[in-house]
Parts: C-alpha cells; structure tokens; sequence
C-alpha cells in the first residue's frame, strides 16, 4: 500500500491520504492526492525525500550525487541539515509505522483507506493525553 502522509515540522501526523497500491511511486501518489498542488496554492513549502525530486519549486529535496562524482561540501551540509529538518517528520512516520495494520496487511486499498483514517483518529486522541 501507498499511504501519503503530511506532518507538521514536529512530526505529528496531520493527513493521512486514500491508500494506493504499493506500486504507485510516491510522487505520482502525491500528485494523485494533489498534495503538491494544494501546498503550492497555500504557500506552504514541502520538505521531502529523494523521491519527490522534480515536484516542483515548493518542494526541497537532498541533492543527488552525479554519476560517476561526488556531492560538493556544500551540497554534503545542505543534506545534511535538510536530514535534521525532516528527522522528526521521519519519526512522525515510523510512528505510524508502529500500528501493526500498516506493516501486514493485505486488504483492499479502499479498506485501507478507512483505517488510515481511523489510526489518525486514534494517534491524534492518543498525542492528546
């Protein structure tokens, strides 16, 4: 399955997306959901992994290293803090990571898609306490 997610900068969970079949790219899943899209009209900058390289100019992303050569010490501390950036959105996702529903199941993606909901029901009464 292929679940977008957004979080806050502290890595709360705030949108959890319609799942996906686990063979959609997560670009394509975000332009899907038009994550991308939203977030450009609101202002609101994306932080996101080497998958999302090309989504546009709202999006930042790690500098891939050129074939054959290397990352500049620029481009090497530019990941680097752009790593710090989004280690607490990566701990957002391992989180919900943690619900056993997300690493074995092998239901439908509509039906996935109404537990997605309901974990971010449940992860958000859960942060509350």
């Amino acid at each position: 399955m292929n679940v977008q997610v957004v979080t806050d900068p502290e890595g709360r969970l705030l949108w959890i997306s319609p799942a996906l079949p686990g063979r959609a790219h997560g670009l394509t899943a975000a332009r899907t959901h038009r994550i991308i899209r939203i977030r450009e009209r609101q202002g609101v900058p994306i932080v996101a992994d080497r998958a999302y390289i090309g989504a546009g100019p709202w999006t930042t992303t790690a500098v891939r290293r050129p074939p054959n050569g290397e990352l500049t010490p620029t481009e090497r501390t530019l990941n680097r803090a752009l790593a710090q950036t989004r280690a607490p959105v990566e701990r957002g996702v391992a989180r919900l990571k943690s619900w056993r529903i997300f690493r074995r199941s092998r239901c439908s993606p509509n039906r996935m898609t109404a537990i997605a909901a309901a974990v971010l029901t449940l992860g958000n009464a859960e942060e509350a306490h």
